[in-house]
């Protein structure tokens, strides 16, 4: 597996100067586009994105300290005028183009990305594989930036807000015995998650009960017939970061070891306990997905 994301990696470093087919480097990682985007933010610490930019400006240093046409270099790597690099080299070095000509300049270099096996996994992931007909998430809705670590002001804003009467509303209409709600769910993403981009956010239960049924200020979303991983979290301390370093343990651990990918589908967080201090408590990830081919 590694060395396919190692080919993949070769694939961008060939590439800097044109244009990147992430279609290609799923290819190359034998697996699809969603899930090459989606563990390659895990792996690298970064959105694919901002890989490849801040790879394109450490190569792009060289030619733009030796005093070649701005223009010149900006078409090079991909970029439309002068401006639009000139905004990206700022963004990563922190200086413009004609700073960093000056002698004495201080540069920042994105090291090219090489996966190794590191001996890790010795914690346990308790999950299961389960298989669920087409269903509906309905409840509250609204879109709201990602912040991967700490926590989301608009989100508890949002649940802060929610009427006094929404979970009943929502007891209402749930009738499935799994995934058991009310829950969070998480779909429309931007392609990369970064940190701050907007997604789709519902305080939401599954059901099966036809549209007309479901309160007009409810936002719905129709889910296919998918197979499902869920992964339990439990935590005696530390439970808010437990909930957020789930989705790391999935796809930087769990899904290299295991023949599975994901699919674009909503991802389900559901908090089954939690105490007042919010220090312990007990919930499920629900993630769709298919074997590899």
């Amino acid at each position: 597996m590694l060395e396919r994301w190692n080919d993949a990696i070769d694939l961008i470093e060939a590439h800097l100067e044109g244009e990147i087919d992430v279609g290609a480097l799923a290819r190359a990682a034998l697996t699809s586009e969603y899930h090459f985007r989606r563990v390659f933010s895990v792996l690298a610490g970064m959105p694919l994105s901002e890989y490849v930019r801040r790879r394109r400006m450490s190569v792009a240093a060289a030619d733009v300290v030796e005093g070649q046409p701005l223009v010149d270099v900006a078409v090079r790597f991909g970029y439309g005028s002068a401006d639009a690099f000139r905004r990206a080299f700022v963004a990563v070095h922190g200086l413009t183009p004609e700073q960093a000509r000056r002698p004495g300049a201080i540069l920042t270099a994105q090291p090219r990305l090489r996966l190794r096996l590191t001996i890790e996994g010795s914690a346990p992931m308790r999950h299961r594989i389960i298989d669920l007909e087409p269903f509906r998430i309905a409840g509250p809705g609204t879109r709201i930036p990602l912040v991967y670590r700490g926590p989301n002001p608009d989100m508890i804003a949002f649940h802060k807000n929610l009427p006094a009467a929404t979970d009943d509303q929502l007891a209402s209409i749930s009738d499935m015995e799994e995934p058991v709600g009310p829950f969070s769910a998480s779909t429309d993403f931007a392609p990369d998650r970064a940190d701050g981009s907007e997604f789709h956010y519902i305080h939401g239960v599954a059901t099966r009960r036809p549209a007309h049924d479901i309160p007009d200020s409810f936002d719905v979303v129709e889910v296919p017939a998918h197979t499902w991983v869920v992964f339990e979290v439990a935590a005696e301390t530390g439970f808010s970061d437990a909930l957020q370093q789930v989705w790391a343990d999935a796809y930087g651990d769990w899904f290299p070891s295991h023949p599975y990918r994901t699919v674009a589908a909503p991802e389900i967080l559901a908090v089954h306990e939690w105490s007042d201090d919010g220090d312990t408590g007990r919930a499920e990830l629900w993630l769709a997905v298919e074997r590899e081919s």
